[in-house]
């Protein structure tokens, strides 16, 4: 019997039928929560942003070859760690994961490269700018605390 249905209800040729396993905490480690279509745009723009802003950051605080090697270097490596260490099934990943991680590890990349995003726009920009981006990112994850519980259960 597959126990990641529920538990059977009975038997009818076969068949069984189910009802969802209502133990405690196990349907909110199991299904991971759904993002507003809103939230999931605005973390699309915050993770382009970061990344726009730790380039110009790089490019802002090198001078010669240097700067043409980190400006692609410090985005593309954000990038990498950012894409490949993920929560298996969280549904603001497209559920894949090259790289299985814990919630509370995946929650501390997004904070440290979303983080680090508004510093550097900061930096290379803006300091008001960098403080508007630190308050996105506060709205979206206020707005999305249902995926932080479920990630730290990860």
């Amino acid at each position: 019997m597959d126990r990641s249905l529920g538990v059977p209800l009975g038997s009818t040729d076969g068949l069984y039928l189910y009802f969802a396993d209502i133990r405690p905490g196990r349907d909110r480690m199991m299904n991971p929560p759904a993002m507003a279509g809103w939230n999931l745009a605005l973390r699309f723009v915050l993770e382009i942003a970061a990344l726009a802003g730790l380039g110009a950051a790089a490019w802002s605080s090198n001078s010669g070859a240097m700067r043409w090697v980190l400006v692609i270097a410090v985005p593309l490596a954000a990038a990498t760690v950012w894409g490949v260490f993920n929560v298996l099934n969280d549904p603001s990943r497209s559920g894949q994961a090259p790289i299985v991680v814990a919630g509370w590890i995946r929650l501390g990349i997004e904070l440290i490269v979303l983080g680090a995003g508004a510093a550097a726009i900061g930096i290379a920009w803006n300091p008001v700018l960098g403080v508007g981006f630190a308050v996105l990112v506060a709205i979206h994850y206020a707005a999305s605390m249902s995926r932080i519980r479920w990630l730290l259960r990860q």
